[in-house]
């Protein structure tokens, strides 16, 4: 204990890990949300590339994917949608931002900063509005595509996680999938030994009059099925006695809660024993899984009762019905052995919004059905082909225009599956192999095309609708390294790691992360695991070794553990490599020691080899660790922008319990999070019980237990590290005295109990999920599991400022240790600095936004680098920071820029983007994506071998004795272009102006006659050296005209049919020529050549086709092939309609 520890004397020696190497690629395994759109005229395809921090544009007109081009946007851009033709917005992930991009120019031209992690983007409403779903706070934000700078309007959504979008088929209508939606399952708490007084305790499951007499654990075969007398399945084995646990209960359709057996435990959750498992009667958990906003007047009413986690929404745009996938857990069932490979349902929701409730299809129930005489779940293994036909981890869904047909990507299982309008599969099991990790899906129907973006495979599988055949792959720059590409398939292949095609580790650590629900994975039947902490290095490390928490010191004692370990909550898989042991209990030795759960829980076939049945050979578990050591956790969205933490937080939906001035139920006061900070590690006023401080357990940075242990060498007390074990594992500590009856429990970090949000048992308030904080999820938030009385805090206010304290524990921690004695050292942490991806575009030296300066003064600090990004004279450029006021570009010709030097370039049409990157990763982003040492700039100009060309216009026709003004357009830019380069015949130049791309000159006739102008072959270069091809030649006229042109008909008013054939004609008088050109024009620019050449005769038959955009704005030009100053166009308008 503290006090004991204290007496210890004089010099304290810490030998301490070292800090997280940050790599260059730093991965947040961000979900893709609707990584793919087409625009409306279904001539470019955009692509999320998410992993490069860009969106790819491909031109799709020909039925294949060309690449056009790459824009780079915000860090981990997961979702794109087309505005219009030439505007796409993207919604970044990390970068808590969406990126406006202009088609036509390839180019940022604003950025719009969202609350925490947006996820997608819709447009809808009259008039019409943005609508970005922002899942960390649980909001939608409103937005004015048309002055992106006004505040947005914020539509809060009740419910956990809304991150996929629809619009309904009038465009009125919002819907949200809710990610995080619960499937209404809790817990009965059960599983606390009463020693420090954390409720909820047991009352509830010790309770003589429950359905089982307080029996703990409760038996899974009460009515002895096996008729054997063990009342357990499997058999319970001769394994001592187990500890008592919770209990899963789910809430029935009648609004009963049931555990696995059918017993009825309302009275003790909903009814008048509520108060027994630490609810309030009529305690109510919301199951919203879509929310509906009404975008006239933002109000928000839900779906409910779909599944668990809803992956994807689109809407059917013949009947108006709302679809989602996703999947549901089976969490209510217990033990390992009875839900191995069965304990996951892939579900399509269909919801008509005129009627009450949904039809739910299992999307693999058919074919496992058929595989299995007509259970789908009746074993936990079919035949490989069989697994095959099955879908897992959808992450997509769209459908045809008529309805009829519905697409639904398995990101799990890398293929596709076809429905009907009734969502079944168009043949039983059909589906279609694609790449690794298929989610977004754009459909041209016109050409008879799917696009499905693969991500793990960096590509776009190009898919017939006929046969659904992929007829092409096109890959695209993916920087992904090599451990994630590799490893990433063991947590996510759903066909090659279970039995039935449709589970993988990934179903329950969802992107790496959490489910949101506890499982009760104990076996009856299995063996106790024997705990040691004994050995060099010892294979447990019990208490680190300090007074009171070290082995045989401690009351209740360690105990070995026993494999009915009752619910615990799914962990995430963030920053887990180096905290070994794995589990609630530590009782993982390493990532190694869950090979047998790819059997075991999975269903997966077991590969040869000694020792326990595992379904990953040695190597892919190597594989399987690499990956999982990239994972990171997000930067903290409660934390400053420097990283700093706060002073002044809002806890919502964080109550207090009546122990101090406020009544129970009253909301916290806004915490302090640095106060917070002085309170954990205070050793004159140790928290826990007056004997430890928080930081004792609960270590810097991580909040996870030490990898030491304290000894005393000559009467010194050291932390020394514990050398790794002999798969490479560490020893971080574990504890017998957390209050759990399960007596080894290891130190749990805290860097993502934000993300543990929505359970609640305060009177008054719904819960928004079923499980909440502690191994088995029993207590419902941070401040109540902080006001127990086994903390000594003295007041409200300590409460909320722990509380804050709590949410903003991730980013790491620089204050000293405040003394005097020794804090145990903790671990690394894999997470991220608070501003991290955050974004400000400038379109004006003159407007520049404070938020620069901010993120040069961190960069300067050596905490992040920054980049930029932006279009110049037509080309996109790239900077990176390097600290002391330069910049360095990206083309090995430019020497570095000051700030002041970098932000002059900026302008309207040449905005720059300045974005905060993680350290040592500014680099890759900025200059050189692909690290090989040749800038990004210099790599696109050595490819570029097209031939720049210039194109002369002018809007001024021929002239009396006068001048006409012209346009010159280079096709990309030039150092050496000037007025020399324009050669011109019976006319003068004066008046050159512009720069870049685009130019201006006066153009004056020295005599009568054609005058002309245009610029010869090989005049310039461009930036690669090509020298230019010829230009067009302008031609006009001085004096009276030769001849005349005059159209007739079309001549405006007209609706010509598409597919018709239809009679142009006009009147020539004079010099014309006997040849003219026949153009379409629309809306002022040129649309096609109807007749390049043709007799100059007046008439000339037109066959309309189909192609030919419908609508009005059309004219027809005739133009003189022998002098292009004599012309003439339509008077008026006329249109193009479809044939009746």
């Amino acid at each position: 204990m503290l006090s004991r520890f204290s007496r210890i004397p004089l010099i304290v020696a810490i030998i301490t890990t070292s800090a997280w190497a940050q790599p260059p690629f730093v991965n947040y395994e961000s979900p893709q949300i609707h990584p793919v759109d087409i625009s409306p005229d279904h001539s470019t395809l955009a692509v999320c590339n998410t992993a490069a921090a860009r969106i790819e544009l491909f031109n799709v007109t020909t039925g294949n994917a060309s690449p056009i081009g790459s824009v780079a946007v915000g860090y981990d851009p997961v979702s794109v949608r087309f505005r219009n033709n030439d505007e796409a917005w993207v919604v970044n992930h990390i970068s808590d931002s969406v990126s406006i991009v202009d088609i036509p120019t390839q180019r940022v031209r604003a950025t719009i900063a969202t609350a925490d992690e947006p996820c997608d983007v819709v447009f809808a409403g009259d008039p019409v509005f943005a609508f970005v779903s922002c899942s960390q706070v649980n909001r939608v934000q409103r937005f004015n595509p048309d002055d992106t700078k006004a505040a947005p309007t914020n539509i809060d959504i009740l419910a956990e996680d809304p991150r996929a979008l629809a619009v309904s088929p009038d465009g009125l209508t919002v819907y949200a999938a809710i990610f995080e939606s619960g499937n209404r399952s809790t817990l009965i708490a059960g599983g606390s030994d009463n020693t420090i007084g954390i409720s909820p305790g047991n009352d509830a499951m010790e309770d003589p009059t429950g359905p089982y007499g307080g029996v703990n654990p409760p038996p899974n075969d009460p009515d002895d099925v096996n008729m054997d007398g063990n009342l357990f399945m499997p058999p319970k084995a001769a394994n001592g006695t187990a500890p008592k646990v919770g209990l899963i209960v789910k809430q029935d359709t009648n609004g009963a809660w049931r555990d696995d057996n059918g017993s009825d435990w309302t009275p003790w959750v909903t009814g008048a024993k509520a108060n027994l498992s630490g609810r309030y009667q009529g305690w109510e958990l919301i199951d919203r899984d879509v929310a509906v906003i009404n975008t006239a007047t933002l109000a928000v009413t839900y779906i409910e009762h779909l599944m668990n986690l809803n992956m994807a929404i689109a809407v059917n745009p013949a009947s108006g019905d709302i679809t989602v996938v996703g999947t549901e857990g089976t969490n209510e069932v217990r033990f390992e052995p009875i839900v191995s490979g069965r304990f996951i349902r892939v579900r399509l929701a269909m919801i008509d919004p005129a009627k009450v409730g949904p039809s739910i299809v299992d999307l693999n129930a058919e074919h496992l059905g058929l595989a299995q005489g007509g259970n789908p779940y009746e074993e936990s293994q079919v035949a490989p082909p069989e697994r095959n036909k099955s879908i897992g981890d959808p992450r997509g869904i769209l459908w045809n225009a008529t309805g009829t047909l519905g697409y639904i990507t398995g990101m799990g299982s890398n293929n596709l599956v076809v429905i009907n309008s009734f969502g079944e599969r168009i043949d039983v099991g059909f589906s279609r192999a694609l790449r690794e990790g298929p989610t977004g899906l754009a459909l041209d129907e016109s050409r008879n095309r799917l696009y499905v973006l693969n991500r793990f495979h960096g590509s776009i599988s190009v898919v017939e609708t006929t046969n659904f055949n992929e007829i092409s792959n096109v890959p695209f720059f993916d920087p992904t390294p090599p451990p994630i590409k590799i490893g990433r398939k063991h947590l996510y292949d759903t066909h090659k790691n279970s039995g039935l095609g449709h589970i993988a580790c990934a179903s329950c650590h969802i992107d790496g992360r959490m489910d949101r629900l506890a499982w009760d994975l104990g076996d009856p039947a299995g063996a106790v695991k024997p705990l040691s902490g004994t050995g060099n290095p010892p294979i447990h490390n019990l208490g680190a070794g300090i007074p009171g928490l070290a082995a045989g010191q401690t009351s209740p004692a360690f105990q070995n553990f026993h494999p009915m370990k009752g619910p615990m909550t799914t962990q995430t898989l963030q920053g887990i490599i180096g905290m070994e042991p794995h589990h609630w209990r530590g009782d993982r030795n390493g990532l190694e020691e869950f090979n047998p759960a790819f059997v075991g829980l999975q269903g997966d076939d077991p590969v040869p080899g000694p020792g326990p049945a595992g379904g990953l050979t040695p190597q892919e578990m190597q594989e399987f660790e690499n990956f999982i050591a990239t994972l990171h956790f997000p930067p903290n969205p409660h934390r400053n922008f420097d990283n700093s933490l706060p002073t002044d937080l809002p806890l919502p939906r964080q109550f207090a319990n009546g122990r101090f001035a406020l009544a129970n139920g009253a909301p916290l006061p806004n915490g302090d999070a640095v106060r917070g900070l002085q309170l954990y590690r205070d050793q004159n006023a140790p928290l826990d019980a007056g004997n430890f401080t928080c930081v004792i357990c609960h270590t810097l940075p991580t909040g996870a237990g030490t990898d030491s242990f304290l000894t005393l060498p000559g009467g010194i007390p050291t932390f020394l590290p514990i050398p790794p074990g002999p798969m490479g594992e560490h020893h971080l500590a574990l504890v017998s005295v957390d209050g759990a009856t399960n007596r080894a429990i290891k130190v749990p970090h805290l860097r993502n109990q934000f993300d543990k949000a929505g359970f609640e048992t305060t009177l008054g308030n719904p819960s928004y999920a079923g499980f909440g904080v502690f191994h088995d999820g029993s207590i419902d938030s941070i401040a109540r599991f902080v006001s127990e009385p086994v903390f000594e805090v003295q007041s409200d206010q300590d409460v909320a400022d722990l509380t804050a304290l709590v949410l903003s524990f991730s980013g790491g921690f620089n204050q000293p240790n405040p003394g005097p004695l020794p804090e145990p050292p903790g671990p690394p942490s894999a997470d991220a600095h608070a501003a991290i991806g955050k974004q400000v575009t400038v379109e004006s030296a003159s407007k520049i936004d404070p938020l620069v300066e901010q993120m040069l003064a961190i960069a300067n600090a050596g905490r992040v680098d920054v980049v930029v990004k932006g279009s110049l004279l037509g080309y996109q450029r790239g900077w990176f920071y390097q600290g002391n006021n330069q910049f360095l570009p990206d083309w090995s010709e430019e020497s570095a820029l000051t700030t002041a030097a970098l932000l002059a370039l900026a302008a309207p049409g040449s905005e720059l983007t300045f974005t905060v990157v993680p350290i040592n990763s500014g680099e890759r982003l900025g200059v050189d994506r692909d690290l090989d040492g040749t800038p990004d700039f210099d790599e696109f100009l050595a490819s570029d071998v097209t031939p720049p060309t210039a194109t002369l216009a002018s809007d001024t026709p021929n002239v009396v004795n006068g001048a006409i003004e012209v346009s010159l357009t280079l096709s990309e830019p030039s150092i050496s272009f000037d007025q020399g380069d324009i050669t011109v015949t019976n006319a003068a130049i004066s008046d050159f102006a512009g720069g870049g791309l685009e130019f201006t000159f006066t153009l004056t006739p020295i005599a009568n006659g054609t005058f002309t102008a245009k610029v010869g072959a090989n005049k310039f270069t461009d930036f690669a050296g090509n020298p230019n091809t010829a230009s067009n030649t302008l031609t006009r006229s001085n004096g009276e005209p030769a001849g005349k042109l005059k159209v007739k008909k079309p001549n405006g008013g007209e609706a010509i049919e598409a597919g018709a054939k239809f009679k142009i004609r006009w009147t020539s008088t004079g010099a014309v020529g006997d040849t003219v050109k026949i153009e379409l024009w629309r809306n002022g620019s040129f649309v096609m050549n109807i007749k390049a050449s043709t007799d100059n005769d007046g008439k000339q038959p037109w066959n309309v086709s189909n192609s030919v955009p419908k609508g009005g704005g059309y004219k027809v030009r005739v133009v003189s092939t022998s002098d292009i100053g004599i012309s003439d166009m339509s008077n008026n308008a006329f249109e193009i309609v479809a044939a009746p």
